[in-house]
């Protein structure tokens, strides 16, 4: 009798232990099926936001093997990452070669401690265009894009770029719509052309040359001086003012809102600014791939601008007609110049140019008769 409910006792154990194993198998594969799943997602993710950003492909190799000597052995460089900065005047998507960059700028992140130094270089410096032509710089984008343009700048500056970001007018709105605005002071003199800005960029018809847009419907006039909140459309079109103060003041406008948009980013959380990140990708081109950004968006916090200026440095340049080129900015004494954004940028006050800047540097004070310092 005992050893009857012995054996009903074992095999009802085995049973028991069979459905364990099948329970703990279910358990295994579901867990498996769930990361398989959350492997498809990021990699769906991944790939949608790449496709949204446009390929302008660049060739790096290309790049580097024209970067000035002895550039890539300056220690004072090392860990530091500049990218540059392109904005280009687009509302529909063409972001690549034909279209002449509006803003050029650099960005120098030093990667130790999250310092921002950014630098304008005025879209109408009279540089070598990196084929042994001079121009404005901004033909360089028009000319090859932004390998033209990343090449044009690492020859005349000695700097090693090779990362970009390209941006539309309708990228920038979309941003700063996207982080609730940016707070930005405006003078009494920004007024006018603030509001007549936002009407060319939104009320062109089909002639191309009439504008026309209703307040409260197509845009919303700021009518008061003062520090203010503006939404992405006012701020863009206060990017655009030229006639207040140059086009030295207009690139300082831009970054002031580039700052601005920093500071509102910082403010965001992770998942706000991967939110903008959607929003944005159509209206950019870049070298940097989906990771990239969104690890420097989740590192936003770390990052603080601690410098802004503008090249050619004002001590150091004129503005001038250059023959059929036009009116130029001209580096007085180009070499000069790169020795002080070097300072700037680097912290390295003994830089001594390359070969190849001081032969452009000769060439631009022939071509125009500036040399020496503006001083």
């Amino acid at each position: 009798m005992a050893t009857k409910q012995n054996g009903k006792k074992s095999k009802s154990r085995a049973a028991a232990a069979r459905k364990a194993k099948k329970r703990q198998k279910r358990i295994i594969l579901f867990i498996f099926e769930i990361l398989v799943l959350a492997v498809l997602v990021a990699v769906l993710y991944t790939v949608l936001k790449t496709e949204n950003i446009q390929k302008i492909k660049v060739d790096e190799k290309n790049i580097v093997t024209k970067v000035n000597e002895n550039v890539e052995n300056n220690e004072s460089m090392k860990g530091y990452r500049n990218i540059a900065l392109f904005g280009v005047d687009s509302r529909d998507g063409a972001l690549g070669k034909g279209t002449r960059s509006d803003t050029i700028m650099i960005a120098s992140v030093n990667e130790d401690t999250g310092d921002i130094k950014l630098c304008s270089v005025y879209r109408d410096t009279y540089l070598n265009l990196s084929n042994d032509s001079y121009n404005k710089c901004n033909a360089a984008y028009a000319k090859g894009g932004p390998e033209q343009a990343i090449i044009m700048l690492n020859m005349n500056l000695d700097l090693n770029i090779t990362d970009y970001v390209t941006i539309g007018f309708d990228g920038l709105i979309d941003v700063i719509d996207a982080l609730g605005g940016v707070y930005i002071d405006v003078t009494e003199a920004e007024i006018t052309h603030l509001n007549n800005y936002q009407i060319s960029m939104v009320g062109k018809t089909s002639d191309g040359k009439t504008f026309t847009a209703t307040e409260g419907k197509d845009y919303t006039a700021v009518t008061t001086p003062g520090y203010q909140k503006l939404n992405g459309l006012q701020a863009t079109a206060y990017c655009r003012i030229r006639y207040i103060g140059d086009d030295f003041a207009r690139a300082l406008r831009q970054r002031t809102v580039l700052a601005a948009v920093m500071d509102q980013a910082k403010k965001a959380s992770v998942s706000d600014l991967n939110k903008t990140l959607d929003k944005v990708l159509p209206n950019v081109a870049t070298s940097l791939d989906v990771d990239e950004m969104v690890g420097l968006l989740s590192n936003v916090a770390k990052y603080n601008i601690t410098g802004s200026d503008g090249f050619p440095f004002e001590t150091n340049r004129a503005t001038d007609k250059v023959g059929s080129k036009g009116s130029c900015v001209i580096p007085v004494n180009l070499a000069q110049n790169v020795e002080l954004l070097h300072e700037f940028l680097f912290d390295q006050p003994d830089y001594t140019v390359s070969s190849q800047v001081q032969s452009y540097s000769e060439k631009i004070s022939k071509d125009t008769g500036y040399s020496g310092s503006a001083e």
